[in-house]
Parts: structure tokens; C-alpha cells; sequence
């Protein structure tokens, strides 16, 4: 959505009791999703966010309380979506699902920009229990993912193997951001399946 609409439409929001908000709150949120991920949380300021997102100050505060709150927000609103289509790879892949996975969640060719959530987990989540809540939840997540198409019968018996490779995948974001090339990131993952065959 282009920022000249979003910022027309939220330059019609009238504060208030019971108003409607007239701004998409979804396309909001990813805007500020984007700039969150680029910068970190620590150094995207205020008036970057509302930039971006095409509001003014008192239609940000009113739609979402603060920067920590919209923060949250989109972290929560970004393992959602990767949690989702994790469970799509999973139920479309041609071949082995654990590959599938192990490639999307890795994703070689993503460049330096990293996941978003490993990101935050690594900056905030030692000293921000919020953070870390949402990291460890879907951390588990993925491994239940993990665990449902080694054994879908008895995923728990295979808890521990669905955590090793989603750990070994989402340890290799660390290669992404040192800048190895995709061809060396996907030979880890093939050696990693070698060690923890299915």
C-alpha cells in the first residue's frame, strides 16, 4: 500500500470513544514490522515508525500504545506468519518435509538481513522477558512442527530430534549474517542431515 494513501486515510481518524479507524491497521503493523527488522528495536525511533507507516503521532499512539506495544505486536504478528507457512512446506513438499523445513527455515539466499525473531531474541530477550516469552514459544512451536512429521503418530517420543534440527536450521541464520555463501549454508544442512537422519 503506497504511504500517500495510508496517510490520507489516516489523516481522516478522528480520536475517540467508539471511532472507527479509518487506516488499514494490518498493513500498519507490517510497515512497521519492515522498519523493526532493519534497524533492531533499540535504534528505530518514533518518528521512523510513523514515517513508515503513514500515521501521525496521536493516531500511533491511539492505535497502538506505544513503540514497545506495536513492537510486540509485530513480533507476535511475525511467528505467526512463519509458523504458518512452515506448516505449509511441511504439508507441500516434493521429497523429504524435514529438508523442506530445514531449507526454509534456514533460507540461504535471504541475504544478511537474518529472521527477524532470532534477531530480537539475540538483542532483547536477556534482558526483556516479553521478548523472550514470544522466542520461546515459537521456538517450541517449530519444534512441535518438526516433531508432527517425524512421528505424527507420537510426536513427544521425538521431541528431542525435532529440536536438534530445528536448532541446527536456525543456527545457520549466524552463517547468513557472517555473509557465507548460500552453496556453503546449504552443504551444512545436507551434512546436518547425515548426522541426524530421520
Amino acid at each position: 500500500m503506497a504511504h500517500s494513501k495510508t496517510q490520507s486515510q489516516a489523516g481522516r481518524q478522528v480520536a475517540g470513544p467508539g471511532r472507527p479507524r479509518n487506516f488499514d491497521e494490518a498493513a500498519a503493523l507490517e510497515q512497521a514490522l519492515l522498519v523493526f527488522w532493519k534497524n533492531g528495536y533499540e535504534a528505530t525511533s518514533l518518528d521512523e515508525l510513523t514515517k513508515a507507516m503513514g500515521l501521525s503521532r496521536s493516531s500511533f499512539y491511539a492505535a497502538f500504545g506505544s513503540k514497545q506495544a506495536l513492537f510486540l505486536r509485530a513480533l507476535e504478528h511475525y511467528s505467526e506468519n512463519g509458523l504458518q507457512n512452515l506448516r505449509d512446506v511441511a504439508g507441500s513438499a516434493v521429497g523429504s518435509p524435514v529438508d523442506a523445513m530445514m531449507h526454509a527455515l534456514s533460507n540461504p539466499d535471504g541475504g544478511k538481513q537474518g529472521c527477524m525473531l532470532v534477531n530480537c531474541i539475540t538483542e532483547l530477550a536477556p534482558h526483556d522477558e516479553e521478548v523472550a516469552a514470544i522466542g520461546r514459544r515459537h521456538l517450541e512451536k517449530i519444534e512441535e512442527i518438526f516433531a508432527r512429521v517425524l512421528d505424527p503418530a507420537n510426536p513427544e517420543t521425538v521431541r528431542d530430534k525435532a529440536r536438534a534440527y530445528s536448532s541446527l536450521a536456525i543456527g545457520t541464520l549466524a552463517l547468513r549474517k557472517a555473509g557465507y555463501p548460500a552453496e556453503r549454508i546449504a552443504e551444512t544442512l545436507k551434512q546436518a542431515r547425515e548426522i541426524l537422519p530421520a
